[in-house]
């Protein structure tokens, strides 16, 4: 697909988190520090144990809050709320990326391993709410990480999205597997976060990024190739 080729597109699917706005914000640092309190707190550990366990639960589950529901029994909805808990104020409007989006024909979603409260308070910070259909989010999926065949699957269905024609945008690479597999354009926002980057003892763009169709340092940076 090239350039031209985006006229096409009549869906355009957001990541929220460190896609919407730059990860240099570091926004998901005061919710990677609450994750760690909430764990500590409920299950009685040592801040070093409740690190240790939202590390392993990430890794084995595909989210901390899914190995706490499995393992512990925890109520979604109690853990989303207290993470999600943040000043969002490092978050301001930005006019161009206001503008850019404006000019995208379609519907825009959100979908997000978030809380839809959580989206709503970072949508409204950015002043960015007029642009957004409607938010997926993670009690939308069950709880289950988006890049889990059912819960993408479950996203697809609802919405019903017609892959030639939808387009993803997530800064984690791996969340983009299965939207590359249906026939989703995919766009990796790129970071040096260690649970954005995808093997990186490779050096090969096509080896390490299979499934990102473009590459971009941030969302107003890729818009303007498509928007200029």
């Amino acid at each position: 697909m090239t350039i031209s080729d985006f006229s096409m597109i009549d869906t355009w699917v957001f990541d929220l988190d460190n896609t919407l706005y730059p990860a240099e914000i570091n926004l998901f640092a005061q919710v990677d520090q609450r994750i760690g309190q909430f764990i500590a707190h409920h299950l009685n550990l040592t801040w070093d144990d409740a690190r240790a366990l939202q590390r392993e639960y990430y890794a084995d589950y595909g989210t901390t809050l899914m190995g706490l529901m499995h393992v512990h029994g925890i109520a979604p909805e109690e853990f989303l709320e207290f993470v999600h808990d943040i000043d969002v104020s490092a978050l301001i409007p930005s006019p161009e990326l206001d503008r850019l989006l404006a000019s995208l024909s379609g519907r825009k979603l959100v979908f997000t391993n978030g809380s839809e409260a959580h989206a709503q308070n970072v949508i409204r910070a950015m002043d960015l709410e007029h642009h957004f259909d409607e938010i997926f989010d993670s009690a939308a999926a069950g709880y289950k990480p988006k890049h889990e065949a059912s819960a993408f699957d479950d996203f697809v269905a609802y919405y019903a999205i017609n892959p030639a024609r939808t387009i993803m945008i997530d800064d984690i690479a791996h969340n983009l597997k299965l939207a590359h597999g249906l026939g989703l354009t995919t766009v990796w926002i790129q970071t040096v976060r260690d649970w954005g980057v995808p093997r990186p003892d490779s050096t090969d763009r096509h080896e390490r990024y299979p499934h990102a169709d473009y590459q971009a340092p941030d969302l107003v940076s890729f818009l303007r190739q498509i928007r200029p």
